[in-house]
């Protein structure tokens, strides 16, 4: 399983993905352009001293990652808050790559056109909330995906 950030723009965030695909040995991939540097301080502090452990993989654009990884239609998940179906609703595959956009402005139309079926979201049930904070929508996306290899 892989976590795919298409430009995030927060460090920490990125940070804390880093730490949490650490803790789950899970890939993350990063499409560009980065809203930081990743040598910025902001990054590395919030992976603490784990993010030298992180299994980082970089690419130039969405589309220079899908000639190169290839990944089947149905490996791929992708979340927004408007997604039609809930994070708990599909199986997930052990191959499965889960997509999440930038902070502001969640993933590209162009990334999403036709495949509503494979756009998730994560509940929420207050009205007053618009979206999530991103690592924190990515850990509890990739913990329900891993549930069953977990022993949940």
């Amino acid at each position: 399983m892989k976590m795919v950030l298409v430009t995030p723009e927060i460090p920490y965030n990125t940070g804390a993905i880093g730490r949490t695909c650490v803790a789950l040995e899970l890939e993350l991939i990063l499409i560009h352009p980065l809203g930081f540097s990743l040598d910025e301080k902001s990054v590395k502090r919030a992976g603490t001293d784990y993010w030298k452990h992180v299994q980082l993989s970089e690419y130039d654009t969405w589309e220079s990652f899908l000639k190169t990884r290839l990944p089947p239609r149905d490996s791929l998940f992708f979340f927004e808050v408007n997604g039609a179906q809930s994070v708990f609703e599909p199986d997930y595959p052990e191959d499965a790559y889960l997509v999440f956009g930038c902070e502001s402005k969640g993933l590209p139309p162009e990334i999403l056109e036709g495949l509503d079926d494979r756009v998730f979201n994560v509940p929420m049930r207050s009205s007053l909330v618009r979206s999530l904070n991103l690592a924190n929508t990515a850990t509890a996306v990739v913990y329900q995906a891993l549930r069953t290899q977990l022993g949940g």
